[in-house]
């Protein structure tokens, strides 16, 4: 991923908070033609937090095994996992002169890395549970899967399930830092109110940034 120097991610918490926050990645394998890339959801393996390092973590997924990408996925091959966080349009009408061009703010972060097959009914199981658990305490409503872990057993069969460790990490946040303090405040002014689709999101990071 090219990243602009004013945009990267100065620490593993902001590559961090993207995963968690926004965990449905995109996984990319090579492929025969083109590559290979499915959206499914991500999880850590472990503790997650401003504290702990993104390389050298692990992260856990899993699909369909009727996907072609899982057919063709080999223990230790390398991946990349990516994952897209909050986005907005930014309009020129925002900017105090002309000529001006639109443009896009976004948060992004991509991670390679190794991924290791998971081989057993139970490791795959635990993947399944660790991720619905995770997934429910952040998006969730205090849903309890206990009663479902028998349902869980009827359909694991047909779930391959993945650690992916995590070689190397880099994170955009675009942010308008090119922009003057003014020109910056106007446009987290108007992404702020209602009506822009993943404006409140952008403006909030705009205002840390």
């Amino acid at each position: 991923m090219f990243v602009p120097s004013d945009y990267r991610a100065e620490s593993a918490a902001q590559l961090w908070s993207v995963i968690t926050g926004h965990p449905l990645g995109l996984l990319v394998t090579g492929g025969p033609d083109v590559p290979f890339a499915t959206h499914l959801p991500v999880v850590p393996a472990g503790d997650s937090d401003s504290d702990s390092e993104l390389v050298g973590a692990v992260l856990l997924g899993h699909l369909n095994r009727a996907n072609p990408q899982w057919g063709a996925l080999a223990d230790g091959q390398t991946a990349k996992l990516i994952f897209v966080g909050p986005h907005a349009y930014i309009t020129p009408a925002d900017y105090p002169a002309a000529p001006a061009a639109p443009t896009w703010n976004f948060v992004a972060v991509h991670v390679t890395g190794v991924v290791r097959l998971v081989t057993t009914t139970e490791e795959t199981l635990a993947v399944v549970r660790r991720t619905a658990l995770l997934l429910e305490h952040s998006f969730g409503d205090g849903w309890v899967q206990d009663g479902s872990v028998d349902y869980f057993r009827s359909i694991v069969a047909g779930v391959g399930a993945f650690r992916f460790e995590v070689a190397t990490a880099d994170g955009t946040f675009k942010l308008s830092q090119d922009k003057p303090a003014p020109v910056r405040r106007r446009i987290a002014d108007r992404l702020a109110k209602p009506g822009q689709p993943g404006g409140p999101a952008i403006a909030a990071l705009m205002g840390g940034a």
